[in-house]
């Protein structure tokens, strides 16, 4: 595609997207990098679950997993889009003159793309359980998808998180204070640190299991 603002991860080719990513354009960005991310975890997650063969009193769990892992696949190309579009505004608010106009701009677009990837980051969060599950109970001999969906699941989370911090640090440059915009937007603050846990817990799980997935590494 020459148009790169026409490149979607709904309709688009690995190729087409991933060029337009290459371009200093920022939409799509990192944040819609992140919300692919998430969509090859999902992918991942999804395909584990589907060459799991389940004990009898599991079988309801791996189909919730595995139509969990499949929905989550479809909404993290959403959210990817999602944060392009953000993102887009971001930059242009940036571009403005200075002024108040630009200043109400660069807020107003700053809190959008914190709350774009606040919503990736949390679905992101719910998505570990599901991976965590299949971690001790899926299919042993595809646990090296596993650890490889578990690092995409942390750079969809890493990536959520530094940008919902990123974009509410810079509503600073209006003259606030970041006690201030903590006190202004407290559901944005607290998913940051909501983030930040989560990056731990998949850290845990991920160590847990790494010997089963590399086990060169333990000889």
């Amino acid at each position: 595609m020459a148009d790169s603002e026409a490149v979607t991860t709904q309709r688009s080719t690995v190729e087409d997207w991933t060029r337009a990513l290459a371009e200093s354009i920022g939409s799509p960005g990192g944040g819609a990098g992140a919300g692919l991310m998430l969509a090859v975890a999902a992918s991942l997650t999804s395909m584990v679950a589907g060459y799991t063969e389940p004990e009898e009193h599991q079988r309801t769990e791996l189909a919730d997993v595995h139509a969990r892992a499949r929905s989550l696949r479809e909404a993290a190309l959403r959210l990817a889009d999602d944060d392009a579009s953000a993102s887009k505004a971001f930059g242009a608010a940036f571009r403005l003159d200075p002024g108040p106009e630009r200043e109400d701009a660069i807020h107003r677009a700053s809190v959008e793309a914190a709350k774009a990837s606040a919503v990736l980051g949390e679905r992101a969060i719910d998505a570990i359980g599901d991976l965590g599950w299949l971690a001790s109970n899926g299919n042993p001999a595809l646990i090296a998808d596993i650890v490889v969906a578990f690092g995409a699941l942390r750079a969809a989370v890493t990536g959520a998180r530094t940008n919902v911090s990123f974009d509410l640090a810079a509503l600073t440059s209006a003259g606030a204070t970041l006690e201030q915009i903590r006190e202004q937007h407290p559901a944005l603050w607290a998913t940051v640190e909501h983030l930040n846990a989560a990056l731990d817990r998949i850290d845990k799980l991920t160590a847990e299991i790494d010997h089963r997935a590399a086990p060169t590494d333990v000889v």
